[in-house]
């Protein structure tokens, strides 16, 4: 399906997201660093897991609102709700007025506005376009996006060190902008017969509708084999997950300066800072130009092979990354980790579809992102992890949770094995 064909919704939100996405990254890094600088290592990790975990919670809420109050209008709120937490966060990281508890508020509730807008723009896709097209359209959509991880963090790393606020004001007015043409040129498309559902049921508390979505997780109880998954999941993603959170204070605490290149007299250097937006633009790049390679590659080989090849990865790409101390030692290390996202993303989602019975397919996946959720609230608890017991160590623990994610991607086999033998 070319984009010219896509209904207008899907192309203007196409152009704003972009737009919003590369403001993000330009930030987004640095701000382990800011909050570290801030609040300690320690404080920072506490801090960090307690936004995190109001987004999961925003999450929540999100898709039920989407699904009662309109995918267009909860759009539109929760844009201009991230501009009001951006522009806190901005006016705060000025200099002044130099508040980082205010600067920590703002954040949260952009956060938490960012977690109810995305389940109403995803939702808008499913109205929108037929379900043979859809995957498409969403390739698009990641395609952009990491676009913007690979440009986002190299203007980050030239301008958010001097001007922070500057570049968060930016990120304000973007959001403003894009809620303001939402709101005049998006179309709600909710479908009627929801519409009419929620509408009679209308009296129904809020927090009752988020608690029947909670246990729809107990499925996860009942079967073994996704249970195993999902853990191995949780274990697995506090290595991934660390590329914006303990990747860049230790590349600016043990890297202060490095060498890119050198000539005789001349050489470029970057700080730590600056050296950290380059390795997640690299990662950007690596993901946009391979992931298509990268999952074909992946169809020749068994999905056990494949979940426990990609843990080790993780586990490899951790332990080189504490280990190199230049900038072309860590683009070995980013690529080795690259590869390990790249095999891990496709084949499972394509596991839980496999899993999932017919008439609980949508439980399954909604169960399934519990190895996100879980994994990105406990996953800040490694910046004050490395204050205790240093980088390295930190570093090599996280490696461990992988190869344990792979031993339990390897009992999770042996079990599934067991059942599909007995079928």
């Amino acid at each position: 399906m070319k984009i010219k064909d896509w209904d207008i919704n899907l192309k203007i939100r196409l152009g704003g997201e972009t737009a919003f996405n590369v403001i993000f990254w330009a930030f987004f890094p640095f701000l382990s660093i800011y909050f570290a600088n801030s609040f300690g290592k320690g404080w920072t990790g506490i801090l960090l897991v307690l936004s995190q975990a109001l987004s999961v919670f925003g999450n929540l809420l999100g898709g039920y609102s989407a699904d009662r109050f309109g995918r267009k209008r909860m759009m539109v709120i929760a844009a201009l709700g991230q501009a009001v937490g951006y522009g806190i966060f901005a006016l705060a990281a000025s200099p002044w007025l130099a508040m980082p508890v205010m600067s920590f508020i703002g954040f949260s509730f952009a956060s938490f506005c960012g977690s109810l807008y995305w389940p109403a723009s995803q939702a808008m896709v499913a109205d929108v376009v037929d379900e043979e097209h859809r995957s498409s359209v969403f390739a698009i959509f990641y395609t952009t996006a990491n676009m913007a991880v690979v440009v986002g963090p190299l203007l980050g790393s030239l301008l958010y060190k001097d001007n922070p606020y500057l570049v968060l004001a930016a990120a304000a007015v973007v959001c403003v902008l894009l809620a303001l043409m939402m709101s005049r040129r998006l179309h709600e498309t909710l479908p009627k017969q929801l519409a009419d559902r929620h509408r009679a049921q209308a009296d129904t508390p809020w927090y009752h509708a988020i608690a029947v979505q909670l246990r729809d997780y107990k499925i996860i109880a009942t079967d073994r084999v996704f249970l195993l998954f999902v853990i191995a999941g949780v274990l697995l993603s506090q290595t991934f997950m660390q590329l914006d959170l303990l990747f860049p204070v230790f590349l600016e605490e043990t890297m202060p300066l490095t060498t890119i290149f050198s000539y005789h007299d001349w050489d470029l250097q970057l700080t730590g800072k600056q050296l950290f937006g380059l390795i997640v633009s690299e990662n950007g790049l690596f993901v946009a130009i391979f992931t298509v390679i990268v999952t074909k590659w992946m169809l020749i080989y068994r999905d056990r092979y494949v979940f426990i090849g990609g843990a080790l990865f993780y586990a490899l790409g951790m332990v080189m990354f504490c280990q190199m101390s230049t900038f072309w030692g860590l683009t070995i290390a980013i690529a080795v980790f690259t590869l390990a996202e790249l095999m891990s993303a496709g084949p499972q989602q394509a596991f839980v579809s496999r899993l999932a019975p017919d008439h609980i397919r949508g439980q399954y996946f909604a169960a399934s992102s519990l190895r996100y959720t879980l994994g990105r609230t406990i996953a800040p608890l490694s910046i004050p992890i490395s204050s205790w017991i240093g980088f390295t160590w930190t570093f090599i623990l996280l490696a461990a949770l992988a190869v344990l994610s792979a031993a339990i991607y390897n009992m999770m086999f042996n079990q599934y094995d067991k059942q599909t033998a007995l079928q």
